[in-house]
């Protein structure tokens, strides 16, 4: 991970426009690629970022690092003077430990596939990247490798982490195409949104009915 903190302008063109007019900001630049711009407060959340996959181009005698995304949109950030240039070997991080429900909804899935599309056939549990492993590695009826991603809440985050896992796994020639599938038992407004536009499938799954519960919920059949 590269960590600069500068006097720097940032000027995105994309689907809108936007502009940082000069001030101190962090810079984060993380191994899978993904480049994000921080003030000094505002918690987690960036001013500005680009995720992986995109094109990463550091012209640092000129003082200008320029971010591509697949789709064209382009990130400048314009350094006028450099306080603090570090850079750190992280090593890679053994991801968060699921709770209980979500281990257990993982092991439901991989048991029957099916519940989340028809067709799926599961290959492998926890399927290794250089980034972490993915939950389910399946393929579809058609033969076609499918990594699935089991989270008890979706969020933006989950399709953030699939995204990179995808962006890894298409790099294999044996593997892809290779599309992906979130799922969890609910999934928020926002991630459907984000996956949709990624082109990943979305799948929200009822844990007590594939636990063999019957679901308290009511139904017309």
């Amino acid at each position: 991970m590269r960590l600069v903190v500068a006097q720097c302008t940032v000027d995105y063109d994309g689907r809108l426009q936007a502009h940082l007019p000069s001030a101190v900001r962090l810079v984060m630049v993380k191994a899978d690629g993904c480049v994000a711009v921080h003030a000094d407060g505002g918690a987690y959340k960036p001013l500005n970022w680009m995720n992986a996959p995109n094109r990463l181009t550091m012209d640092d005698e000129a003082g200008v690092w320029t971010v591509t995304s697949p789709k064209g949109e382009v990130l400048t950030i314009t350094f006028e003077d450099v306080l603090s240039d570090v850079a750190h070997e992280m090593g890679i991080d053994p991801g968060l430990q699921k709770d209980g429900v979500e281990a257990r909804l993982q092991q439901l899935l991989a048991d029957d596939p099916t519940s989340i599309q028809a067709g799926l056939k599961l290959v492998r549990r926890e399927y290794p990247t250089d980034i972490g492993p993915v939950d389910l590695m399946c393929r579809d009826a058609e033969g076609i490798a499918v990594a699935v991603e089991v989270k008890r809440r979706g969020e933006i985050d989950g399709v953030e982490q699939l995204t990179r896992y995808l962006e890894f796994l298409n790099r294999d020639p044996l593997l892809r195409p290779v599309r992906g599938v979130f799922v969890a038992q609910e999934i928020k407004p926002q991630a459907k949104v984000l996956a949709a536009d990624r082109d990943i499938d979305w799948v929200e799954v009822d844990y007590d009915e594939l636990r063999g519960i019957e679901s308290p919920n009511l139904k017309l059949f």
